[in-house]
């Protein structure tokens, strides 16, 4: 019943919103990214009341407040699409470009300085990320990226691309590593969402000085992966 609840409230609540920062494209980006904050803000707010999920988040105090940075996540749920600007921003985040042709929604998303990119042309896709990616940083704005390129289920890992760490490399802006456990409790593909407690740990800065794409991607995976074991044994 809590998830169908849900589920009603982003189904009508999405296009509002969209309504709304459609609306508000000759003011200022800050203004329209500050009605999308009050909109996930909501959205969090519902998914406890509805589904009694909340989250619980350690390692705040690694995240900067003088620079933005390349925020490299673990990919579960969509829960960390939405809920990480809670407590990271301003943010922005690569992102399938098909989202952007979602009626409304994905027409307001598209005002948000989204770095959308199509996965079917590779190369493209990486010059985009590193050209728009080292934009979006230079402007004061977190840039996420999934380095795993999908969903994966908990439990189960995927090699990490290097694009993320190639941005963070080229751009000389740091990397935040973070990790967490959604996919316990919004599963990928899954309709039903479980009460409890999303654990998030978000590491110290990977400083890039010195450090080429592949020793950026590995100190992530790394740190992520010994994360990911310490969130499983506390869940335990």
């Amino acid at each position: 019943m809590g998830s169908t609840l849900f589920f009603i409230y982003i189904l009508f609540s999405t296009p509002i919103v969209g309504v709304l920062i459609l609306a508000a494209i000759p003011l200022s980006f800050e203004l329209r990214y500050r009605i999308a904050d009050i909109w996930i803000n909501y959205l969090m707010f519902m998914l406890k009341l509805c589904c009694g999920l909340s989250c619980e988040v350690e390692g705040l105090e690694n995240v900067p407040k003088d620079r933005a940075a390349v925020i490299l996540s673990k990919h579960q749920s969509a829960w960390e699409t939405i809920a990480l600007r809670q407590f990271i921003s301003p943010q922005t985040a690569v992102l399938k470009e098909s989202l952007l042709r979602i009626p409304f929604g994905g027409w307001g998303l598209a005002t948000l300085k989204p770095i959308a990119i199509d996965r079917s042309a590779q190369k493209e896709a990486l010059k985009m990320l590193l050209e728009q990616g080292t934009a979006r940083l230079k402007e004061g704005l977190f840039v996420l990226v999934f380095p795993e390129g999908t969903r994966v289920a908990p439990g189960d890992s995927k090699k990490f691309n290097a694009g993320g760490a190639m941005l963070a490399q080229k751009s000389g802006f740091p990397v935040i590593p973070l990790a967490h456990n959604a996919g316990e409790f919004w599963p990928r593909n899954s309709f039903l969402k479980y009460p409890g407690v999303i654990k998030v740990k978000i590491g110290p800065t990977i400083e890039v000085t010195g450090k080429t794409a592949k020793e950026i991607n590995a100190a992530a995976e790394e740190w992520i992966g010994n994360a990911m074991t310490e969130i499983s044994a506390e869940s335990a």
